[in-house]
């Protein structure tokens, strides 16, 4: 019989958050550290990433990087792996949607959506399944969204590479759960973040969007708490290749 106390229990686990510095990724490297785990935030914004480590206690470290620049990506796993020793866990939460529509799509807005959105997750986990496949655990949560499965006016590049993300979590999960790691997508609904802003800015829009779903409520980030913890913990050991929409049944309507 399992230990239930152990199930959501990330004491002595290393994790490894990216886009920490604000939003769902902030949420996700706070909730990890109070799960027991030591947490390494990584974000472009230095100074964002050192108000959360300031808040977040001994338990947190930062680097400050862009994980879609693809050449520097050996360097900042080193960078990562440093404090606290190699990630067990890795939680892909970096991303950017440029809202441009189909006939507006520049070629800079769909390389650098797909960059951060799609390449970044993979080539990161590459540079980190190592240490993960030498200890025989690993945890890999990437970032889906409502646009894997929904088309939205303005979202094509974004949509697009929100779609891949789905395919590489069952590739990643084909390619190193046997090993011990397993990868999962989190697809988050329509939650109060920076990357939404516009989106909540607008009362009416927000309200409409709550009306969409199956609950009636947009999400807040105490949602996201107990899918995100169950993805990294030892709960979902026999959980490989999914994506978990978190999203007050938008995608089941």
């Amino acid at each position: 019989m399992a230990d239930l106390s152990a199930l959501f229990d990330l004491t002595g686990k290393v994790a490894c958050v990216t886009g920490a510095s604000s939003g769902l990724g902030r949420h996700a490297a706070s909730l990890l550290a109070r799960a027991g785990a030591q947490v390494v935030g990584v974000a472009r914004r230095a100074e964002a990433l050192a108000e959360w480590q300031a808040e977040t206690g001994p338990r947190a470290a930062c680097v400050a990087h862009d994980v879609a620049d693809r050449d520097s990506l050996p360097d900042l796993a080193r960078a990562v792996a440093a404090p606290f020793g190699a990630p067990d866990i890795v939680v892909h939460a970096a991303g950017i949607n440029t809202r441009q529509r189909a006939d507006d799509v520049t070629p800079e807005g769909w390389d650098t959506t797909i960059a951060l959105n799609l390449s970044a997750p993979f080539f990161l986990s590459q540079q980190l399944v190592p240490a993960m496949k030498a200890k025989g655990w690993g945890r890999i949560v990437n970032f889906a969204s409502l646009q894997t499965f929904r088309a939205f006016p303005g979202g094509i590049a974004y949509g697009a590479s929100k779609a891949g993300v789905a395919q590489l979590t069952r590739a990643m999960a084909e390619a190193w759960s046997p090993h011990g790691i397993t990868a999962n997508a989190i697809g988050p609904g329509f939650f109060p973040t920076e990357l939404t802003a516009p989106v909540f800015a607008d009362p009416e829009l927000a309200a409409r969007n709550a009306a969409t779903t199956c609950i009636g409520r947009n999400g807040t980030m105490a949602d996201m708490d107990g899918p995100l913890l169950f993805l990294c913990a030892p709960a979902s050991d026999y959980v490989t290749g999914q994506v978990l929409m978190v999203d007050g049944g938008f995608t089941a309507k």
